[in-house]
């Protein structure tokens, strides 16, 4: 694999309080459960992706929103112990932090909540201030837990600057449209994303293509579908390249999306190959649901190099 060295990677997106509990069950309707353990941990998908790629390595910049409440202040110390650039991290007075509360069920399936708080005000003018480290850097890495208008703006945007971008539609918004993200370099949804943004179902692996080749008619770059335990589909214009998934035994599956796009981005950095990238991040998104948490189960570069050697053992 072909390395340029550091990635620099930029982050317009969101951060969260995640407050995790680990059930037995999901309560029914008007029911009250006692829950056997409970976690506080920083999240966020804009803030997890962030983590995974400067935890193997990236350079990372952070453009974000947090509210004037301990939280906050929480969440800022996090990207500074995880050496993340801080500078376009600001708090908004009068306003909490997000938060996303977590319910876990032994299979290590979860339910999550989201509470945008302070994510809500990120606005395309502090994408404008934050052009210093956005227009330098290789990648412009993109969710939905901020307003769409500001990613619609920093698409654009990135575009003047030639600045590759990657954007997680996630959660899935029917507002969000096709023509908003013309020169997007990579999109990577899941099929209810596909599905809601073509308008085409995506049961079947030839809908899925279909379905992605339609937007990459109407201006997006390349589409990436991920399937879960299906692995994930790299789709362009000509092919269709299958990334397996990686089988292990499930603990817990919060964030392991993040760790996915976030290793993919990292290693897209760095070498430019697309589909090296995705295998990389296939393998990083599988060491994360082997350990609890979100951000505490991403594995630093030294930690994924020791389980790609094991992965790699087992498998001969």
């Amino acid at each position: 694999m072909a390395d340029n060295g550091t990635g620099r990677i930029a982050v317009v997106g969101s951060n969260m309080v995640d407050l995790v509990t680990y059930t037995s069950r999901m309560p029914a309707p008007g029911e009250t459960l006692e829950a056997p353990s409970f976690e506080i941990g920083c999240g966020g998908k804009g803030a997890n992706q962030a983590v995974a790629a400067a935890l193997l390595g990236s350079s990372v910049a952070m453009v974000s929103k947090v509210g004037d409440d301990m939280f906050g202040d929480n969440t800022i110390g996090n990207f500074a112990a995880h050496g993340i650039d801080t500078r376009h991290v600001a708090k908004v007075p009068g306003m909490t932090s997000g938060v996303a509360p977590i319910f876990v069920e032994p299979s290590g399936e979860n339910s999550i909540l989201i509470v945008k708080g302070a994510n809500a005000t990120l606005s395309p003018a502090d994408v404008d201030a934050a052009q210093d480290v956005l227009a330098t850097a290789d990648l412009i890495l993109m969710q939905l837990e901020i307003p769409l208008e500001t990613v619609r703006h920093t698409v654009r945007r990135a575009a003047e600057w030639g600045v590759r971008t990657i954007l997680n539609p996630a959660p899935a918004s029917p507002e969000l449209q096709v023509g908003d993200l013309r020169d997007l370099s990579y999109l990577v949804p899941n099929e209810t994303e596909l599905a809601l943004l073509s308008g085409q179902p995506t049961d079947t692996e030839e809908q899925i293509t279909q379905a992605a080749r339609s937007l990459i008619a109407q201006g997006i770059g390349t589409v990436i579908v991920t399937l879960g335990g299906r692995g994930a589909r790299l789709i362009t214009a000509e092919n269709v390249t299958p990334i397996p998934a990686i089988t292990v035994s499930p603990v817990d599956t919060t964030g392991a999306g993040d760790a996915f796009i976030g290793a993919f981005a990292h290693f897209l950095a760095r070498s430019g190959q697309a589909e090296d990238a995705l295998k990389q991040a296939a393998r990083y998104a599988a060491y994360s649901v082997t350990r609890r948490g979100t951000q505490k189960s991403y594995a630093t570069a030294a930690e994924f190099a020791l389980f790609c050697t094991k992965t790699a053992a087992s498998a001969d």
